[in-house]
Formats: C-alpha cells, sequence, structure tokens
C-alpha cells in the first residue's frame, strides 16, 4: 500500500477495508484525503501510510484488527466535513499502547441505541439493516460483536428487529426502539445516563495547578470515590475540538471546573455541564478567591478552595463535596 503521488489506493490505510466497503483517494499528494465507507472521511500524510498503516511496515505489525477498529471509531467519531480529522502518528502511537479508551460494551450498548434512534427520528421509518460503518460508529472490535450486541438488545426489550438469516451474515434487520428503549435514548441525548468519569475544566500549564491535578485531583478521586478525572489533554482523538469537548463533558457523571484564571472556556464548559444537568463543582485557588472572588454567575456557588501548601485539605473537602453532590455515603467508593 505504500504509494507515489497519483497511484490508486484499493484499500482504506486504517480499516484496510476487513469487512467490506469502499475507499476513494481524493488528494494524490503527500497528504492525503480519504473517503472510506467505513471510517468516514480522515486526512492522513503518507509518511504514517508508509511507517505504521500499510501491510508489511514496522508499525504494522502491532496494529491488531482490534486496533485498527480503535482506531476507524476514533475516526468516525471526529467526522466533520468542513474539518475532516487528521490521523496522526501520535494517534496511531497511542493506539498502539493502548493508551486511548474506546466505548466498554456498555458505552457501546448506548451507541447503539442511540444511532438506531437518530436514524429513526431523521428517516420517520425502521433502521433496514447495519450499515457497513456500523461497528466503527459504536466502537466495536468487528461487524459480528457489533451485530451480537445489537440481538442483545432487542431480546433486552430496548430494540425491535430480528437477525439476518444468511450463512455468515452479521446483520439485524428493520430495527426500532422500543418504549423504554426511547425512554433511554432520550436520557442518553440530554446527557441523564453518564459514563464512568468526571471531566475537569480548567486553564493549562500552570504549573502549580497542573501539580494539585496530577497529585491531588486524580489520583485521590480515584482512590476514594471511583471515578478518573480527564481533562482534554487526556483525550487523544481525532476531530473537531469542540465536537470531542462537549461529547466529553455529556457523558461524565460530573464535572470540576476551575475558577483561578477567570479563564473563559473553564466557564462555558461549566455552563454547558450546568445546562446538561450534570453536578458542577467549582474550585479556585485560595488567594485569588478570597482578593476577587469569581464571576457574579458563581460567586454563590459552593467553592471549594486550594493552595500549593494545603493539598490534603483541598482533597478532603473537594471529596466531600463530590459526595454530597452525588448523594454518596461516606463509605461509598
Amino acid at each position: 500500500m505504500s504509494l507515489e503521488p497519483g497511484e490508486h489506493m484499493d484499500k482504506c490505510p486504517i480499516c484496510l477495508n476487513e469487512y467490506g466497503g469502499s475507499v476513494r483517494l481524493l488528494d494524490a499528494d503527500f497528504r492525503r484525503r480519504v473517503i472510506c465507507d467505513v471510517c468516514g472521511i480522515y486526512v492522513v500524510e503518507r509518511d504514517v501510510i508508509d511507517d505504521y498503516l500499510a501491510p508489511g511496515s514496522f508499525g504494522s505489525k502491532k496494529l491488531t484488527s482490534e486496533r485498527r477498529a480503535r482506531l476507524s471509531h476514533l475516526v468516525r467519531k471526529g467526522q466533520d466535513k468542513n474539518n475532516p480529522p487528521e490521523v496522526s502518528e501520535e494517534i496511531v502511537e497511542r493506539i498502539i499502547r493502548k493508551e486511548v479508551a474506546v466505548p466498554n460494551p456498555a458505552l457501546q450498548a448506548s451507541n447503539v441505541i442511540r444511532y438506531v434512534g437518530d436514524y429513526v427520528s431523521n428517516e420517520g421509518e425502521k433502521l433496514p439493516s447495519l450499515p457497513v460503518h456500523f461497528y466503527a460508529e459504536i466502537g466495536s472490535p468487528s461487524p459480528e460483536m457489533a451485530a451480537e450486541l445489537t440481538l442483545e438488545l432487542v431480546s433486552a426489550g430496548y430494540l425491535t428487529g430480528r437477525e439476518a438469516s444468511g450463512i455468515g451474515e452479521h446483520d439485524v434487520r428493520y430495527l426500532n426502539l422500543t418504549l423504554s428503549g426511547w425512554e433511554r435514548y432520550e436520557a442518553e441525548r440530554h446527557g441523564l445516563s453518564a459514563g464512568n468519569y468526571a471531566f475537569i475544566a480548567l486553564k493549562f500549564n500552570d504549573p502549580v495547578l497542573d501539580d494539585i491535578l496530577s497529585e491531588t485531583i486524580k489520583p485521590r478521586l480515584l482512590e476514594r470515590i471511583g471515578y478518573q478525572v480527564v481533562d482534554m489533554r487526556d483525550v487523544s482523538q481525532a476531530g473537531l475540538i469542540d465536537n470531542i469537548m462537549r461529547q466529553q463533558i455529556r457523558d461524565a457523571v460530573f464535572v470540576i471546573a476551575d475558577l483561578t484564571h477567570d479563564n473563559s472556556g473553564a466557564y462555558w464548559e461549566a455552563g454547558y455541564a450546568e445546562g446538561l444537568g450534570k453536578p458542577v463543582i467549582y474550585i479556585c485557588e485560595q488567594s485569588k478567591f478570597d482578593e476577587g472572588a469569581t464571576h457574579f454567575d458563581t460567586n454563590h456557588c459552593t467553592t471549594v478552595t486550594w493552595s500549593a501548601d494545603g493539598a490534603e485539605t483541598f482533597a478532603e473537602q473537594l471529596i466531600a463535596t463530590v459526595r454530597r453532590s452525588l448523594g454518596l455515603f461516606p463509605n461509598n467508593t
């Protein structure tokens, strides 16, 4: 698959069209724009193809079918016709090291319900069959596993549909949501059903705050109440950053917003989370809060203050505030 400018590409560099679908190459130069039925539209440099994605390259030996499916899912999630996601060397390396999270089966099930609900809402008819990109869309390793999960949702009463009868087919036909499925769809769509992590909004590259985040907030909340805390630097995904950020906030259990720097992004992200009905915990550096407080729209909200020399006290106060916000008792984890 190593190509020179102008040569024809008969397989998608990411999914290799292992499970079907076709591919087109638009920009036949060193920066290629690919249109794949499975992965969607994306941009990739020739060096990334030659070094990692092409069969036989040194990097491809570590790109198993499961890891290629992870990459397909990331690209599919990042679709934006005006700003196609770029598959970089960094993203591929993180896929190889398994540093990029993909949906677990429970979140894949939510993605199935969301996909079917969106289709029926937009088209006004049942989903006739699972499209070739369906497994990449929901984050499943293969079409077979995606079809099995969909059939389990039929059995569980969230979907209606029937299994395809052909030998070797991995398909479910005429899919619709049941009443229970529509209720779950609406909860997912409005962010009322969440993943298992917290999202933190903050100004990047403040060494003191970054230290508080890495040494206190993240480890203590994971240890004490079982929630991983992520910020946008932890999310290595291809696609439009605004859409990825909205998705991270929507799927979070709660949001922490640091107001120390009067960062407009942190305020916006907190407001977006508030609009979704997410619990938002505000934090701020102690001297900043004492001297100038925060914006008048938030200065009446409970705010946990931190300082460089008071990490332990801050951690206990933050954990207590999160427990109250989520209705957790002290022995809950």
